[in-house]
């Protein structure tokens, strides 16, 4: 299945889109709680267009799976409160949704992301 490691571009790639995903995690988060509804489709819309458009940019699963790494990682650093009693989610709909709603985008971008076909054309096998 492998054909051996993956060239440094796409490394590469893989890196700035998991930067790229701790930005918009960033990002997402403070744009969901502050114009709820239309932010939180907004953040939901962001994260989606990062994911998909990473699996079209590096052809594969990896693409999408990289920044959402990268959200996961953020938003799950964010979700915790600080000892001042300081946090950025609170405890309404909108943070639930934005959380579960981004789980679900990563997993149906990394499913349905762009995938090619063997032999590297993107057109139907046998034509």
């Amino acid at each position: 299945m492998l054909q051996g490691p993956p060239p440094p571009a796409r490394i590469a790639a893989y890196a700035v889109l998991f930067a790229l995903g701790l930005v918009i995690g960033v990002a997402g988060s403070l744009v969901q709680g502050g114009l709820f509804p239309g932010g939180l489709l907004l953040a939901l819309a962001g994260t989606a267009g990062l994911f998909l458009g990473g699996s079209f940019l590096t052809r594969t699963r990896g693409g999408a799976v990289a920044p959402a790494a990268g959200w996961l990682v953020m938003v799950v650093l964010l979700t915790s409160s600080r000892p001042e009693g300081d946090f950025l989610f609170a405890t309404g709909v909108g943070s639930y949704v934005y959380l579960l709603g981004g789980i679900a985008v990563a997993v149906m971008s990394a499913t349905l992301g762009a995938r090619v076909q063997p032999g590297g054309v993107p057109s139907r096998l046998g034509k």
